[in-house]
Order: structure tokens, then C-alpha cells, then sequence
């Protein structure tokens, strides 16, 4: 039993009662009484999946800026060049300058959507809890930051120091815009578990050895041959060979967690979405493991590399689905058929109830 009280959301007397749509409920904006509950839910699906489509956009049109050796095609930041914005044809660049300028360009797009998703929360999804309307705050404040890093990595010539937090902060924000998601179709009610703690703190584990296993990728990469720019770029000073050995044994690692966390979760009653999450992370790493081994036996050829930079985004965003998944915000009577409820209610009093994870 959790020892902290459950958080209670108690609603402003000024707020009205939020309205369904399908499965997304939002609260009437009085600023707009015309619009109904149907346009608010199509405006912020829009919001939430467009920005965690561009959050795993991001990570792919970073890899072809590194793919294709377009790393300083534009010289500086925020400029192209000096007293240039944007960039110009020339034979001697030729597309470069344009591979990274359109990867700063879908930042922009990241930030109009990254914003949204922080407005619609705070306008239309208040009811939904305190954490909720923090966690929407994540795609904003990291985009920012990937902005800003960035800049840095420009300046400094690609440094790996650098480009490697500049890849790895897009994970977060994908694993954090993923659970946003999963909380816009879910219920309003204080967050309850639907399987046992041990199922819990293994997944804990899990989390964070996938968390390690995207940033020994990171490592693998800085001391491959896709530095991102033709010149003489700072390489991480690791033997290849030794680290992509080190990366492949954290993989086999979070299979074998993997593995034992599915039997925990269909031992256990609980429901259908959590077995469907943890089978889907499966299929995902078993496919990136595939890719890794195929391009490591092959030179790492770059549509490979691409493909196992989309395998990442969607390796960050299967772990944190899994996660969303243990945990549920309907309330307990609203389907007492479905297994998820049943095992909430089989459960001692209280022992469901995690504190303050709404």
C-alpha cells in the first residue's frame, strides 16, 4: 500500500464539467462557446500526435543531416552563414547547407507544436491533474534545449561531447510525448496500477537499461565513420569494435528483462492493453536488433544507419508506452468486464492507488 494519499484533483468553481468526444473529454473554453466538444478533442489529437511525429521526425532529419555529411553546411547559428539566414545554392556546398537548414526549419515546427500541446493542456485538459499538465510542459522546455545545445554543436565544430546530449535528449521528449499521448484517450480519474509492484519495479529497471542502451548506441556512433561533416572531426577516443560489443551486450541484457517482464504481465491480470504494449516492444527490439547486426556485418552503410535512428525513436516511445500501459486513470466502475478494473477491485483497499501519479 502506497503511503502516500492518492492525488485528489479538486476542480476551481469556475470550471466547468469536461464533455466526451469518443474517448478524449475536454473542458468547454468560454472564450470560445461555439466550439464544440468534437472540434476541441480533433484539435488536440492533432496537437499530440503532430508533435510526437515531429519529436520522432527530428531524431531521423538529425541522422541525414550526420548521413550526409551535412553537419556544417550552414557555418553558424541561428545565421546559415554570416549575415545569411538562409542558405544559397553553390557548386561547392552544394545540398548541405539546405540538409541542415531543414533540420533547424522542423525545430521550428516542433516548437508550434510542442506548444500547442502545452496550451490545449492547460486550457482544455485541466481536469486531467497537476501531473498531466507538467508532463506537457516536456516537448516545450526540451526542444528548446535541443535548440540551444544545438547552437553549441555548430559552434564547436560537431564536437561528440556535444552531439551525443543533442541526440539524447530526443529520446525523452519521444518516451515523454508518447505517455501524453496514451493520458489524452485514457480516463480522468487518480491513477491506479494494474499489475503488482514487482511487475513495476522490474519495468523501472528496464526503463533505464533501455535509457542505457540508447546511450552506448550514442557512444558506437561517435566513434563510427558518420561524424557528420567530410573534414577532420573529433572522434570519441574508444575502440569501435570494444564499445559496439558493450552495446550489444546491453541489448541482450533488456531482452532477457524484456522476456521476464512479459511474464509477469500475463501472469498477472493485467488486461489486454498491457500485454499488447509489452508484445510491441518485443517486435521493436527484436527489429532493431536486426538492423544493428546487419549494419555492424556490413560497413554500416547509411540507409541502414537511418533505419536504426527510426528504430531508436520508436524503441523510446515502445518503453514508454509499456510504462503508460501499468498504470490506469479510468475509473474503476466504468467497465467492470474489463480485466484491468476487475484485478483494481480484487486488490485490498487502497493498494492500487499510487500517490500523486495523476
Amino acid at each position: 500500500m502506497s503511503s502516500q494519499p492518492a492525488e485528489t484533483l479538486v476542480p476551481r468553481a469556475s470550471d466547468p464539467l469536461p464533455e466526451q468526444h469518443g474517448r478524449i473529454s475536454t473542458l468547454p473554453d468560454p472564450r470560445l462557446p461555439s466550439w464544440s466538444a468534437a472540434r476541441r478533442a480533433r484539435i488536440a489529437a492533432i496537437a499530440f500526435w503532430g508533435n510526437l511525429v515531429c519529436q520522432m521526425g527530428i531524431i531521423l532529419s538529425g541522422g541525414a543531416v550526420r548521413l550526409t555529411g551535412s553537419g556544417l553546411g550552414c557555418s553558424t547559428w541561428p545565421n546559415c552563414e554570416p549575415g545569411q539566414f538562409t542558405p544559397e545554392l553553390t557548386l561547392e556546398a552544394g545540398i548541405h547547407p539546405f540538409v541542415e537548414f531543414g533540420n533547424r526549419t522542423l525545430t521550428g515546427v516542433l516548437g508550434i507544436f510542442a506548444m500547442a500541446v502545452l496550451l490545449v493542456s492547460w486550457r482544455w485538459l485541466r481536469h486531467k491533474g497537476v501531473g498531466f499538465r507538467r508532463l506537457a510542459w516536456v516537448p516545450l522546455i526540451g526542444t528548446a534545449l535541443q535548440a540551444i545545445i544545438g547552437a553549441f554543436v555548430v559552434w564547436l565544430d560537431l564536437h561528440p561531447g556535444l552531439v551525443s546530449p543533442h541526440f539524447l535528449i530526443s529520446p525523452v521528449i519521444v518516451a515523454a510525448s508518447t505517455v501524453l499521448v496514451v493520458r489524452l484517450y485514457d480516463g480522468d480519474g487518480t491513477a491506479r496500477r494494474v499489475v503488482g509492484w514487482p511487475t513495476v519495479g522490474l519495468y523501472a529497471v528496464l526503463a533505464a537499461l533501455g535509457f542505457t542502451v540508447l546511450v552506448l548506441g550514442t557512444l558506437v556512433t561517435g566513434t563510427g565513420p558518420h561524424s557528420g561533416d567530410d573534414g577532420d572531426i573529433t572522434r570519441i577516443a574508444i575502440d569501435p569494435l570494444l564499445i559496439s560489443r558493450i552495446h550489444a551486450g546491453s541489448v541482450w541484457l533488456f531482452c532477457g528483462l524484456l522476456v521476464a517482464l512479459l511474464v509477469l504481465v500475463h501472469r498477472s491480470a493485467g488486461g489486454r492493453q498491457v500485454r499488447a504494449a509489452a508484445w510491441t516492444l518485443v517486435g521493436l527490439t527484436v527489429l532493431q536488433g536486426v538492423i544493428g547486426y546487419v549494419q555492424f556485418f556490413t560497413g554500416l552503410p547509411e540507409l541502414l544507419v537511418f533505419f536504426h535512428l527510426l528504430g531508436a525513436a520508436l524503441f523510446a516511445a515502445g518503453i514508454a508506452w509499456v510504462g503508460a500501459r501499468l498504470v490506469t486513470w479510468r475509473a474503476a466502475e466504468s467497465d467492470p468486464s474489463d480485466p484491468e478494473d476487475r484485478f483494481a477491485e480484487d486488490l485490498p483497499d487502497g493498494t492500487l492507488t499510487d500517490g500523486g501519479a495523476r
